[in-house]
């Protein structure tokens, strides 16, 4: 066990086909558990961003590094989010945890979906998500392999040169607080220890497939800047409309919303 950052520890997991998971825990030790799934690119140091409301609302937050991020092994050839309920019931197991909240970030949303569609899931929270198919610039680069490859190399490279206020930039215009940047700009390089085969595995599937949510049976709820200009409003619109789930927009940017939602987000889930 090791520190994963402030306030949260590292933990890993070994599952059934050999691969190993890295997690993070954070908030109240004791608390509701809830699964964040952060966002593409990202990893389990995305956890100090919700671990202070998280303790002061009673939540247990589980962090994981998607397979092929930070400090968890590749996953097989093929795998997608529509794989990802079997990993996670298996680190779920290893917890002891029953029963949790899901929630995904950005690109980690549809495997919050996915996660959800699992007896274990009690909400489903999606925060500036990722609604595939999705068309923009990073999943159009995704099909050359080669240019996101060096596009994300570059921009590690740039990030450790100029500390972590230039990645903040790509995801909000807001000014945010010193350890706020810090955790974004760990979270970054964390995502990137690999190389870049998760990212681009990831947003090539949400440039071609399409997110199938028929077997969702819980409360949904999402949280969407009215200001993203990285994931746009009107696709988590109408899959929260097709769910009966509640919307709550705000006139926010990417990162911007996580920053002025996250009490209420985390409080949500420990109702």
């Amino acid at each position: 066990m090791t520190r994963a950052g402030h306030a949260s520890i590292t933990r890993t997991c070994s599952l059934s086909d050999g691969r190993t998971l890295a997690y993070a825990i954070a908030g109240d030790p004791s608390g509701f558990p809830v699964v964040v799934h952060h966002g593409t690119p990202g990893s389990r140091l995305f956890a100090p961003l919700l671990s202070d409301v998280a303790t002061k609302a009673g939540v247990t937050l589980v962090v994981p590094d998607r397979p092929g991020y930070g400090r968890s092994g590749a996953p097989p050839s093929g795998w997608t989010w529509t794989d990802w309920q079997a990993d996670l019931d298996e680190l779920l197991r290893a917890e002891s945890i029953a029963r949790a909240g899901m929630l995904g970030f950005s690109g980690g949303g549809p495997f919050a979906v996915a996660a959800a569609t699992s007896d274990r899931a009690t909400r489903l929270g999606l925060l500036s998500t990722v609604v595939p198919p999705a068309r923009d610039g990073l999943t159009t680069l995704a099909r050359v392999p080669l240019a996101l490859e060096l596009f994300f190399r570059f921009s590690g490279l740039v990030a450790r040169a100029f500390g972590p206020d230039l990645v903040v930039r790509q995801y909000t215009d807001r000014s945010v607080s010193g350890p706020v940047a810090r955790a974004v700009g760990a979270d970054f390089q964390e995502a990137l220890r690999q190389g870049g085969s998760a990212v681009r595995r990831e947003l090539r599937a949400f440039g071609t497939d399409s997110l199938d949510t028929g077997d969702l049976s819980v409360p949904v709820r999402a949280w969407h800047g009215t200001l993203d200009d990285n994931t746009p409003l009107s696709p988590v619109r109408s899959l929260v409309q097709d769910e009966d789930g509640t919307l709550c927009p705000s006139e926010t940017d990417h990162l911007g919303t996580l920053l002025a939602r996250r009490r209420d987000i985390v409080a949500w889930f420990g109702q």
